[in-house]
């Protein structure tokens, strides 16, 4: 198996979603192949949330470009031979850290372009962190791969970007916060929406991915499913 660095602690709940995914994906695979009790090579680096939550100024984003470039050449050197960013909102920088190593990164974005394709779903809603739902760095990526997607509700936006970052991020996971999400799924559905794109890392302790008015497409697990099968030498990155 190939070993895999992800840049962590963006939350620290989002990274424990992952490194027990990746692992149950890895061992699921040993299992096919009398391996039970295979598990993931991986390196992670945690890094400190309060250092990197809530940008909004160029120069917020430009030091914490500077802190996940960082990252990514510490976990290269320790031996990682490709890399993924354990957040969505992140994603952002994604062009400054693939030009900061030389080890592929697997973009989360493109993981769940992909799998929407594959699955024929051309039209969705993104709901997410506020710079995932306004800006054009993300949108753009399910965009290439012919996904239509709804404009955003500012209203929606704000209160997401309050339940994320005040709740989810910190390990809450509120009926009131269920409720929520139930509400704007149900109105994205009678705006026309076909799918729901869930584009936080978190959403998923207030959203059930698997009984749903619509079809969600979780980033969390498209981007897990990814890792595992590059580590598995399944796929490559691209």
């Amino acid at each position: 198996m190939r070993k895999l660095g992800l840049v962590g602690g963006m939350s620290w709940v989002s990274t424990r979603m992952y490194y027990d995914r990746i692992n149950r994906l890895i061992q699921r695979d040993g299992m096919k192949h009398g391996r039970p009790m295979a598990s993931a090579p991986m390196l992670i680096e945690s890094l400190d949330f309060c250092e990197l939550y809530g940008l909004r100024e160029d120069e917020d984003w430009n030091r914490a470009s500077s802190v996940l470039c960082e990252s990514a050449k510490r976990l290269e050197s320790a031996g990682a031979e490709a890399l993924i960013i354990g957040a969505n909102s992140m994603h952002k920088l994604y062009d400054d850290v693939a030009a900061a190593v030389d080890i592929p990164i697997i973009h989360i974005a493109e993981c769940v372009g992909k799998a929407m394709k594959a699955a024929g779903c051309t039209s969705a809603a993104l709901i997410g962190t506020r710079n995932v739902m306004t800006e054009s760095f993300y949108r753009q990526r399910l965009v290439a791969h012919g996904i239509d997607l709804l404009p955003p509700n500012m209203g929606n936006v704000e209160k997401l970007n309050e339940i994320i970052y005040d709740q989810l991020m910190v390990g809450k996971a509120s009926r009131d916060a269920e409720r929520a999400l139930r509400t704007i799924i149900r109105n994205k559905e009678q705006e026309g929406a076909k799918a729901i794109v869930l584009a936080c890392t978190e959403l998923d302790l207030v959203v059930d991915v698997d009984a749903n008015i619509l079809p969600v497409f979780d980033s969390t697990r498209s981007h897990c499913e990814a890792a595992a099968n590059w580590i598995l030498g399944q796929d490559d990155v691209g």
